[in-house]
């Protein structure tokens, strides 16, 4: 995708301030701390479009961006920072549970990985949510320049056996040589692109054959 244009819409917490319209949506979660700021950035060309909070896990709101007219660009907030307020945690759960399970704009999430840890229990929950609620998951391991090809292998073997996937559906980034953005983004064109059968009822009901 050419990305030629990326808007701010605004920020919600709830269903009744989801912004209207029906663009399909594309949402990026993670950890705080896992570079889900610099992917976002990375794969739109922008230097800050998504800032890094000082506070880790304190930006607890769901920010919406829409590219081009294609669609929404949707940064849910990080998850598992130790430091967060209980209230906070609390808040969190049943925004991201709604969000996932009622917004049908939603084509698909990327849950972003850091390739120098272990998926905690957070990671495997949301995960779990993606395949409770029928939403695919994209699943990027970030920050693929700080190990060398043979700490890379073992971490990626790691990473799949915990979070129960095949290696081949790990996608490997890079934000500072830009390594698996176009990964990222053919993943991400492919959710976006129209059901084929859906595409083909609706050309079917347009043009009516005519004996």
């Amino acid at each position: 995708m050419i990305v030629k244009t990326t808007q701010f819409i605004k920020s919600a917490t709830r269903p009744a301030h989801y912004p209207e319209g029906d663009l399909p949506e594309i949402a990026f979660a993670g950890r705080s701390n896992v570079g889900k700021s610099s992917l976002v950035n990375v794969l739109v060309n922008r230097k800050n479009l998504v800032r890094t909070s000082s506070t880790p896990g304190r930006t607890q709101l769901i920010n919406f961006f829409q590219v081009n007219d294609d669609f929404m660009l949707v940064d849910l907030p990080g998850y598992g920072y130790a430091k967060v307020p209980l209230a906070v945690k609390k808040d969190w759960r049943p925004m991201m549970e709604t969000y996932l399970a009622k917004r049908k704009n939603l084509r698909g999430v990327v849950l972003i990985l850091d390739i120098r840890r272990v998926p905690t229990e957070d990671d495997l929950q949301m995960l779990a949510w993606l395949r409770a609620y029928s939403v695919a998951p994209i699943l990027v391991v970030t920050k693929c320049d700080k190990l060398s090809k043979n700490e890379r292998a073992r971490q990626t073997a790691v990473i799949a056996e915990k979070l129960g996937v095949a290696k081949g559906e790990l996608t490997f980034f890079s934000a500072l040589n830009k390594e698996g953005r176009d990964a990222v983004w053919a993943r991400i064109d492919a959710l976006l692109a129209p059901d084929d059968a859906e595409t083909g009822e609706m050309a079917s009901e347009a043009e009516p054959v005519i004996d």
